[in-house]
């Protein structure tokens, strides 16, 4: 793997490996990821680097997915007005085109799938 990929990569691991918006089990993933291209070789990178993205295919949350969720369970966590607040910029973000969340964990998520042309 080239330099400038394995950089991108490190960025995005980093971001989902400690995102509160990550779910455990992602941060987990992102850690192995990390951990095992620590120093490895290409091959051990080569490997780790498949797994990490077989394991973010189809994980990053769809824009309908959030939209129902601010119709839904987001006015019980985050208050009526912030939760009509939130669906509206999702819906437009939907009408501009955007396929995915755009928070931090799943941006990251579909940045890497990206650029193995999973996404």
């Amino acid at each position: 793997m080239d330099k400038e990929l394995f950089d991108y990569i490190v960025v995005r691991a980093n971001t989902l490996a400690t995102s509160d918006a990550s779910k455990q089990e992602t941060k987990d993933a992102a850690k192995a990821w990390i951990s095992a291209v620590k120093d490895a070789d290409d091959a051990t990178i080569e490997q780790a680097t498949n797994e990490l993205v077989d394991f973010l295919d189809g994980r990053p949350n769809t824009i309908d997915s959030i939209i129902a969720f601010a119709q839904g369970p987001a006015i019980d966590i985050m208050g009526k007005e912030a939760a009509e607040q939130f669906l509206a910029q999702q819906i437009a973000r939907k009408e501009q085109g955007e396929k995915y969340c755009n928070c931090d964990a799943c941006s990251a998520a579909v940045e890497v799938l990206a650029k193995f042309d999973r996404i």
